[in-house]
């Protein structure tokens, strides 16, 4: 039924015209004034016109649907015709032949800075882009406040836009289209730009739209279009390539990109070119962390401090206090090597009696995509630990820490009572710590990691009274 569409694209093809030099435009101009001055010779000025221009298709017969409450991503090398296609669904473009179909508000994120005047402040622009989107004037007042937080830029809300940097615009017109209430997105490599926190909260924000509202998302990464969408659509030079789950898209345009760059034994070639050296005998004894700092695959991970005040929910019946990383000797760790044994310690205080703590984490990527992570309950689970007010948990994690691609990770850690089926979520911080992978020649996807050693230990604060107490005892 057509009440269950949102977008349908008919035989959409677009064309634009070029011209070798700039008075061509102008004659052909002429050419177009005179065929309609002149109706006689109409047919044959417009031929003489047209000569006058090169035609570039941008796309060529493009056909889909997209129901709604469905997400679609859209993936295609540099000049496919993404943003082209992106453009006529938004109706900034006009197609040449075809039909496009578009039942509910949409906002859109385009070009960088697309709908804001440089000259106005962030403030002033939140009005002005408000309004193009559809919103009165009263409903921005209503929800000035919740804009600015989640633009999260500061003082710079009062400065002109001319003086943002690409983080800050896409900061303050994802927050602007976050807050329209519109029953379609159109998302233009908007993520591509801005630190970690900020695009983990923008997939936050996706992944809940996504609950009742229809995406379009446009990236060249296809680790984001299969871990965002349910279907894709490949773009190659204009054409549509390929239709249907995002799974099979991606992987398809993946092979034929390395088959492009490197020819159609690209996957031998590459497992090749990164396969360890042979270590000679006398060698073996040596510890992994040896072998990587002598390998040309060496992977540096940064650490950032924790960030006790990260975005998070629970009760707060009990608050992590700190996390770290930890080397095999228990001193912390700035940076860590792709492939060392460490410890991820993460300490937690009980401001009330807790039964059966549960201390976990998560390690995800740059767009919320969950690489590994483990809690504390399978080690647990027969004796189940018990927490009075006031006892510092301490649960660490070592494990070998997987080769990262080079990029922004961030670690979530958490802790609950009871099990993973019934539990009550004490606190749970999304970006409580960062990682930034420096360098890395090896090309990993998501991993899982098997902990070697899992373990929690307990220490109970005193007050002086009660130190005082069970001294003179």
């Amino acid at each position: 039924m057509s009440s269950e569409i949102a977008i349908r694209a008919r035989h959409v093809s677009k064309c634009f015209q070029t011209y070798e030099r700039p008075k061509d435009r102008l004659i052909q101009g002429l050419y177009l004034l005179a065929a309609r001055l002149a109706p006689p010779w109409s047919e044959r000025l417009r031929q003489r016109a047209a000569a006058r221009a090169k035609q570039y298709w941008a796309l060529h017969d493009i056909s889909f649907e997209l129901k709604k409450g469905e997400t679609l991503g859209i993936i295609g090398r540099n000049g496919s015709g993404k943003s082209t296609l992106l453009q006529i669904l938004c109706g900034t473009l006009n197609p040449t032949q075809g039909e496009i179909e578009v039942h509910g508000r949409v906002a859109a994120l385009l070009e960088l800075g697309s709908g804001f005047n440089t000259e106005y402040t962030g403030r002033e622009n939140v009005y002005l882009n408000g309004q193009l989107l559809g919103l009165s004037k009263k409903e921005i007042d209503q929800r000035l406040e919740s804009i600015i937080a989640f633009a999260d830029i500061g003082d710079f809300i009062d400065q002109p836009v001319k003086i943002y940097s690409s983080g800050m615009f896409v900061r303050l017109a994802f927050a602007v289209i976050a807050h329209v209430d519109a029953d379609i997105l159109v998302i233009d490599e908007a993520l591509a730009v801005g630190d970690a926190f900020f695009t983990q909260k923008c997939m936050r924000f996706l992944r809940s739209f996504m609950e009742k509202g229809t995406i379009l998302f446009v990236s060249h990464d296809s680790g984001a279009v299969k871990n965002l969408c349910k279907h894709a659509l490949w773009l190659e030079k204009g054409h549509m390539q390929q239709i249907g789950s995002a799974k099979d898209v991606t992987e398809s345009y993946l092979q034929a990109y390395y088959e492009s760059m490197r020819g159609t034994n690209a996957s031998t070639r590459m497992r090749a070119a990164v396969a360890p050296k042979p270590i000679a005998d006398k060698d073996r004894k040596d510890s992994r962390l040896d072998w990587i700092k002598r390998s040309n695959l060496r992977n540096d991970i940064q650490i950032f401090e924790f960030d006790p005040n990260a975005k998070d929910f629970g009760t707060k019946e009990s608050e992590i206090t700190s996390v770290e990383f930890l080397d095999e000797a228990g001193a912390p760790l700035a940076w860590i090597v792709g492939g060392e044994a460490v410890s991820l310690r993460i300490q937690t205080f009980a401001h009330h009696d807790i039964d059966s703590p549960i201390v976990g984490f998560y390690i995800k990527d740059r767009l919320g995509q969950v690489l590994f992570g483990d809690n504390t309950y399978l080690t647990y689970c027969e004796e189940p630990l018990y927490a009075g007010a006031g006892t510092t948990l301490t649960a660490e994690f070592c494990f070998i820490m997987p080769i990262l691609p080079k990029g922004e990770y961030s670690v979530c850690a958490a802790i609950a009572s009871g099990t993973p089926e019934a539990h009550r979520q004490l606190q749970w911080i999304h970006d409580a710590m960062i990682l930034k992978s420096e360098t890395s020649h090896i090309a990993t996807g998501l991993v899982g990691v098997p902990m070697q050693k899992i373990e929690i230990t307990t220490s109970i604060h005193y007050s002086a009274n009660e130190t005082e107490e069970a001294s003179a005892k």
